[in-house]
């Protein structure tokens, strides 16, 4: 039997702040801050990563969000919505790169895959809940947690990634709703994390 093994990139976080002369940690909007301030630091990260020998690159949107977006970064929700695309399109581009110059290699992460990184509610809240379940109780019913994740989650979809990695879910009805909400694309890939 033969196991087909993928390498996941690492702490994008760690690694952007190569890029660029800014806070990351501690910022409520984390390293999605950098879409819409310095989207090439972005674009180099997942370079670095595919470089490195990942198989498989996440967005940069564990913690974007169009709330995030529209309550951090003044924007609208199209524009929220943009920035979330422009993630895709980001890791995209540092695909196509990367294909470019191993096309004459030998290597083995030569289709590398990409995958839209979902956080959990608790990311927009800002409070480290993820890690503790405590923001569980800000949603009343299964239908509005779904209406929340939504808008990023058809962004991503729609945007083309190959697979979802859906991160860090704390509480049931949360990952109840996630399962609702990927019932309704039966053809998306899940990294589960």
């Amino acid at each position: 039997m033969t196991v087909d093994v993928k390498v996941l990139d690492g702490g994008f976080s760690t690694q952007l702040a190569m890029h660029v002369n800014d806070t990351i940690d501690g910022d409520p909007l984390w390293t999605s801050k950098f879409l819409y301030y310095n989207p090439e630091a972005i674009y180099k990260t997942h370079l670095d990563f595919l470089r490195a020998g990942s198989d498989i690159i996440e967005t940069n949107t564990y913690q974007a969000s169009v709330s995030g977006f529209v309550r951090y970064l003044n924007k609208t929700k199209e524009e929220s919505l943009e920035l979330i695309k422009l993630a895709v399109d980001l890791a995209k581009r540092a695909v196509i790169r990367y294909k470019e110059e191993v096309k004459d290699l030998d290597v083995s992460n030569r289709e590398p895959l990409i995958a839209g990184s979902i956080g959990p509610y608790a990311a927009y809240s800002h409070d480290c809940s993820e890690y503790t379940g405590k923001s569980c109780n800000k949603f009343d019913s299964i239908e509005s947690i779904i209406d929340w994740h939504k808008p990023r989650f058809e962004a991503l979809v729609n945007t083309r990634v190959d697979l979802l990695a859906i991160e860090t879910i704390p509480c049931a009805n949360e990952a109840i709703a996630l399962t609702n909400l990927l019932k309704q694309y039966p053809d998306q890939y899940i990294l589960a994390n």
